[in-house]
């Protein structure tokens, strides 16, 4: 699985009736390895991933993430085969446990993970070990993900879960994690637009038990996030320092970096994507 060595993030909220679909397209021209979007709550793959895999000619479009509960397995499965019937290779299924604040009936969720990929191991190779990846945080999940997909999708972590999940994994599986970015050389601006970000993924348990068990406490937890926090989760700066942070990931194991850019306003914050490429997709 060749996503290269930094990916974009893809909103649900850019719509292809706003030109986004051209989006892609310069995404794909300025050497974007791949393009990473939610599969949100509703039944099957939604429309976008097609949408995406029709405006670009080469790059990955993959689901990060599909959620086990919204789906049954023999339906993305179907969803999959169809994909890649019209786009050979190039869509990876994503998939997650999501969070017990957001689910009905949440329950063992690992487990539910392990039986839904032994129904997609029955489907066939399109959504075979090799296609699929898995949004892991804790040493169980990774070590599913080691085992029995390609690698591991981890979103809203610092540089220090990196390194551990790549201890975890060993070397060879995927290590892909997510990395949102603010293009804002001031502390104080950039600090209050990331904790737009930072305080709902914080009140779910998944990501907050995360985080404390690399040693955040429930201050830093509290009100969006302490500095710290804030600071470890988003990279924000200038196009070198988000540079460098991403470098770090890289450093600490990661394979691809998923780079999600937090916009000041409602567009497609483009700009910033091609003021970044030119530093990272030559590094």
């Amino acid at each position: 699985m060749d996503l290269g060595r930094v990916g974009v993030w893809w909103s649900a909220s850019w719509r292809a009736d706003d030109g986004s679909t051209n989006v892609a397209a310069e995404l794909e021209d300025l050497g974007y390895g791949a393009l990473w979007s939610s599969g949100g709550f509703e039944p099957g793959l939604t429309e976008r991933f097609e949408r995406l895999l029709s405006a670009t000619t080469q790059m990955t479009v993959a689901s990060g993430i599909v959620s086990i509960w919204a789906s049954s397995p023999d339906e993305i499965a179907r969803a999959v085969a169809d994909l890649d019937a019209q786009y050979p290779g190039r869509f990876v299924l994503g998939l997650g446990a999501s969070h017990a604040p957001i689910v009905e009936n949440y329950s063992r969720p690992y487990s539910h993970m392990v039986g839904y990929l032994d129904v997609l191991d029955a489907a066939g190779p399109v959504v075979g070990k090799d296609r699929r990846v898995l949004a892991a945080l804790g040493p169980r999940m990774l070590e599913l993900a080691r085992d029995r997909a390609a690698g591991a999708h981890p979103y809203f972590v610092p540089v220090e879960h990196t390194a551990r999940a790549r201890t975890i994994l060993g070397e060879g599986p995927l290590l892909a994690p997510e990395v949102t970015v603010v293009l804002d050389r001031d502390p104080t601006t950039a600090r209050e637009l990331a904790r737009t970000f930072t305080a709902g993924y914080l009140t779910l348990p998944n990501y907050a038990n995360n985080l404390r068990s690399l040693g955040f406490g429930d201050d830093d937890l509290a009100g969006g996030g302490s500095d710290r926090l804030v600071d470890a989760v988003v990279a924000w700066g200038d196009v070198d320092a988000v540079a460098t942070r991403i470098r770090e990931h890289h450093a600490a194991g990661a394979d691809h970096v998923c780079v999600q850019v937090l916009p000041a306003g409602d567009s497609f914050p483009l700009t910033a994507y091609r003021e970044l490429a030119f530093a990272l997709l030559d590094a």
